[in-house]
């Protein structure tokens, strides 16, 4: 009798083991290492030590962020030993972040002497070309080729448990097809952050929003030799169980450019507690103001000054992409609201920061020698209070209470004082705009930025009401110019302009918003989108959202004048409010909440590849494309309309109003999903708003009180 086949190996779905894999692991490229570092505690606590976190060894930072450990997973370290014994060279610990993930680390040069037989095989598997002198498809296909290796060999190893591997982009992604073609038992995700060709296409001056449906996406990939980067990021979306983006806008992107729609979004979050400053960020906010103050004073005093309590930092920072991150417009807009605000007299200064990383060869002269006789300055006159502080106090200490204490300004402030202080002063003096570029550009005539800034005229005249400084260097607190770090930078300032064309997700305006720093971005980034689907006016809760999709270029330009200079019109108590507001939105971005999208990704996954282990009580497997993703997040509902405020013959007590602020934080992570309420168009600019559900805690609290809503 013949014997009855082997039943397929059923794997536990519950406990299943995650692989992130990513070229960003312990390897700071650019957003996608902050997405996954950020992201690390609420994954770590929802899979504990079945989450390891694949990228590649960097020599020169992976020894300082890694604590290397043995694996005391049974399978995992039996697959490492296999490899090794085949000289890959690997990295296994803990990185050295909060979560203190798993971490394994491949060393891509111990494996480049197969380079040339993956390439071949990629070609043979998938038709994927291959160019010979390109080194970083070189290096991902190496990357890849050793993440499908480990895969296949861990798979053979654990037999009982299922697995999931999330590839992050296209340098990850040339282990999916591998997967697939090799009938692996790995179930696969797919994210991709941006597409290949969408950042080309956008960086090439081509409308590309409205003419997305009629790319002939083949033929531009090649015209700009990426044709294999392309082939790359295709097949990686194709070949993968679920496929999702980060935004509504990438998706629809990625639907035609990479022809596939999206299974779903999975937004970017933040580790909010770490930005997390409660009712002390106005205070840091002041703090970091300062410092900025001290910059300010060495880059304009000597050449002219200002009121430094009427000045409103802007800024806008990223990569430099001139178009793509929209710092064409913000310069435009820069000059139409210099205009504005001297043709209405404002006495407001505005000075807009831009903080892009360009070629340069150092600091300019000037830039280093305002700040170094500016501090000469400062110390200068700490040395003269001192001595004036000892000579009054010696007077004070000889006076025995007979007769008036009378003392001369020569007593307290020498000849050789004087002469001390206006050598100084003098040093100050200089005859030329302040510069309006802080280092020496590497192609400075042909530089984007500084090249607009002169067809515009914004040469920091004195008549300027607009001064413009661009820092093409990366903010550090021992930088010898602007010695602040950027977080702190942003907690100094006072808007945060991204009118970008090109950005899919927009991490910039997210940090913005959760150190209560109000910003302006556009719905072609993801971020913009998101608070405008959330969020029923975005605009009066601190994060203003420019239309560059449905109108021309002019009028997104005047929107953005129209909402910097709405801005500059505000009172320092409407700017504080504002703050607030804009503070209280942070929740919304918090990995606490988007990580759920991140969990229903890997769970549609698991169901299209086990279907069998999700079948229902009839024995049939419930609707896989049910609302995975789709409206979970319903409209940010942030305050009640319109806001009460109190009128009130009385006070109440202090008793009263501490139960009404305890009831306000028990709401403010939650609240969001809440009924969308509808809101008031005549509330005031600066009435601080009440949540929905305290408004009956306020009628039966204070009773006595005659309660007037406006």
């Amino acid at each position: 009798m013949a014997e009855l086949p082997a039943e397929p190996l059923k794997r536990d779905v519950q406990n299943h083991i995650l692989f992130e894999c990513a070229w960003e692991v312990v390897n700071k490229v650019g957003g996608i290492y902050t997405v996954i570092k950020t992201k690390v505690p609420v994954t770590v606590a929802e899979y504990g030590d079945r989450y390891t976190l694949i990228g590649p060894l960097m020599y020169k930072t992976a020894p300082m962020e890694v604590e290397a450990q043995e694996p005391t997973d049974p399978a995992l370290s039996a697959t490492l030993d296999n490899m090794r014994t085949q000289g890959i060279k690997c990295l296994y610990g803990r990185w050295l972040i909060e979560g203190a993930p798993r971490v394994l680390l491949f060393d891509i040069g111990s494996a480049f002497h197969r380079l040339d037989e993956w390439k071949a095989d990629l070609w043979s598997l998938a038709g994927i070309p291959s160019p010979p002198h390109d080194t970083e498809t070189n290096d991902t296909i190496i990357f890849g080729y050793l993440i499908a290796w480990f895969l296949g060999e861990y798979i053979t190893q654990q037999l009982h448990t299922a697995v999931v591997a999330h590839f992050h982009e296209w340098q990850a992604g040339v282990a999916i097809p591998l997967c697939r073609k090799r009938h692996i038992d790995v179930t696969t995700v797919f994210t991709t952050h941006a597409t290949l060709l969408g950042r080309y296409l956008c960086a090439g001056n081509v409308d590309f929003y409205n003419n997305l449906q009629y790319f002939d996406v083949d033929h531009e990939a090649g015209k700009r030799g990426i044709y294999h980067r392309y082939c790359i990021e295709r097949a990686s979306t194709h070949c993968s169980d679920v496929f999702t983006t980060v935004s509504d806008i990438t998706a629809y992107e990625s639907e035609h450019l990479l022809k596939r729609k999206p299974d779903g979004i999975v937004p970017n979050g933040l580790n909010v507690v770490k930005f997390q400053a409660m009712h002390e960020f106005q205070n840091l906010h002041a703090t970091a103001k300062a410092k900025i103050h001290e910059f300010i004073r060495g880059h304009f005093y000597g050449y002219y000054d200002f009121d430094l309590d009427n000045t409103l930092y802007m800024f806008t920072a990223g990569r430099y992409e001139y178009r793509n991150k929209g710092v064409d417009m913000f310069i435009e807009s820069l000059a139409r609201l210099n205009y504005r605000l001297q043709k209405s007299g404002s006495k407001t200064t505005v000075v807009a920061f831009i903080i892009m990383p360009a070629a340069t060869n150092s600091y300019t002269v000037d830039a280093l020698k305002g700040q170094a006789v500016m501090k000469q300055l400062k110390d200068t006159v700490t040395e003269i209070q001192n001595r004036i502080g000892a000579r009054l106090f010696e007077h004070a200490a000889r006076y025995h209470g007979e007769g008036k204490m009378e003392l001369q300004p020569d007593e307290l402030l020498s000849a050789e004082d004087h002469i001390l202080l206006k050598r100084r002063i003098f040093a100050l003096k200089r005859t030329t705009y302040p510069p309006i570029v802080t280092h020496n550009m590497v192609d400075d005539a042909n530089d984007p930025i500084l090249n607009q800034l002169r067809r515009v005229k914004l040469f920091n005249a004195p008549t300027d009401r607009v001064k413009v400084i661009f820092h093409p260097d990366f903010l550090n607190s021992n930088n010898p110019i602007l010695g602040l770090d950027y977080e702190e930078f942003v907690r100094g300032c006072h808007l945060g302009v991204f009118p970008s064309y090109y950005e899919p997700w927009g991490y910039t305006p997210a940090e913005c918003t959760v150190m209560g720093v109000p910003s302006v971005t556009t719905n072609l980034s993801g971020f913009g989108c998101f608070m405008q689907d959330l969020i029923e006016r975005p605009e009066d809760e601190g994060c203003y959202i420019v239309d560059r999709r449905m109108q021309s270029v002019e009028e997104s330009a005047n929107d953005l004048t129209n909402f910097m200079f709405t801005f500059t019109n505000k009172t320092r108590r409407q700017r504080i409010n504002q703050r607030n507001r804009v503070e209280r939105l942070s929740p919304l971005l918090d990995w606490k909440n988007l990580g759920i999208e991140y969990s229903k990704s890997r769970q549609l996954a698991l169901r299209r590849a086990y279907p069998d282990a999700f079948l229902n009580a009839n024995g049939e497997v419930d609707d896989e494309d049910s609302d995975w993703f789709g409206a979970s997040m319903e409209r940010f509902m942030p305050s009640a309309p319109a806001s009460p405020r109190l009128r009130m013959s009385g006070m109440a007590t202090p008793g009263d109003m501490g139960t009404l602020t305890e009831e306000m934080q028990q709401l403010n992570t939650s609240d969001y999903r809440g009924y969308n309420w509808p809101r008031s168009s005549e509330e005031e600019e600066d009435g601080y708003p009440l949540y929905v559900a305290v408004l009956i805690k306020v009628l039966l609290l204070i009773e006595p009180y005659r309660i007037r809503f406006v």
